[in-house]
């Protein structure tokens, strides 16, 4: 569920229940500190950091349910009440059963086409939120952190955004990006990664074809061939928290490469 105002409780609990859950997996050790999701939010919250957006994986083992992976998108009140272009968004991650540790990372959202892309640890390395000790001093600290970081990561939108990509290099790009989403024996044409949804996205700027790339990976609908078995496939949306986490950021380093290679030949020809 994502949404351009805040979500109160009664909106996130009806997406996402495990966000109010009081107590751990039973298969969790008992050394384990349980802090329930909700609590955490209400904390950043007070920071001025609202949720947007919330995610929770579905589960095969119905014990799970309740325990299982969640991310949940904050927006501050600035750009609330001034959106833009792309909002930087503060990104919570946790799980009731230890799948996944509890953490803080950066994202951007981008308006025209509703992606929410997640920044790299390379960038923006995760903080981690501890089950022992004092969480609120660790939660301030990471979004204290964000809030400084916040002004670099709009600079580079808008460098990748002054950066032109000829056809080729558009084509160098999705190609690096195939093996992102798709096993070698899966065969796709590169071409359709490249093929934009929307007017505002037919553009050549890196951070444009950066976005309509990560459209296509993940929202799916792209066809090919299984060379092992012969038959043709069509993708489908990735609905896996941690798959979409490991696109975006691999994703995000592949641009990051180009904007230094691109970078560096602008400067050698001025």
């Amino acid at each position: 569920m994502s949404a351009l105002h805040p979500l109160t409780n009664e909106e996130l609990l009806q997406v996402a229940p495990t966000l109010f859950t009081q107590e751990p997996h039973h298969e969790v050790s008992q050394h384990y500190h349980f802090i329930p999701t909700i609590d955490v939010i209400e904390e950043i919250r007070y920071h001025r950091w609202y949720p947007v957006s919330v995610q929770e994986s579905g589960v095969r083992n119905l014990d799970k349910e309740g325990y299982q992976r969640h991310l949940v998108r904050f927006r501050h009140f600035n750009d609330l009440i001034k959106p833009s272009e792309n909002a930087v968004e503060l990104l919570l991650f946790n799980s009731h059963d230890r799948s996944t540790a509890f953490s803080i990372s950066a994202g951007i959202y981008r308006f025209v086409c509703a992606n929410g892309l997640v920044i790299a640890d390379t960038i923006f390395e995760r903080y981690k939120i501890k089950h022992i000790g004092n969480r609120t001093n660790d939660i301030q600290h990471a979004i204290e952190n964000i809030m400084q970081f916040k002004p670099r990561l709009e600079e580079k939108i808008h460098t990748f955004e002054s950066i032109e990509l000829k056809d080729s290099e558009k084509l160098s790009f999705a190609k690096a990006a195939v093996p992102l989403r798709f096993e070698p024996h899966l065969q796709v044409d590169v071409h359709d990664l490249l093929v934009p949804h929307r007017q505002e996205d037919e553009r050549d700027d890196l951070y444009t074809v950066m976005n309509v790339i990560q459209e296509n990976l993940l929202r799916g609908n792209i066809s090919g061939i299984n060379t092992q078995t012969g038959r043709r496939f069509t993708s489908k949306e990735i609905t896996s928290i941690p798959k979409d986490v490991e696109i975006n950021q691999k994703l995000w380093d592949i641009t990051e490469r180009i904007a230094t290679i691109k970078s560096h030949l602008i400067q050698r020809v001025a």
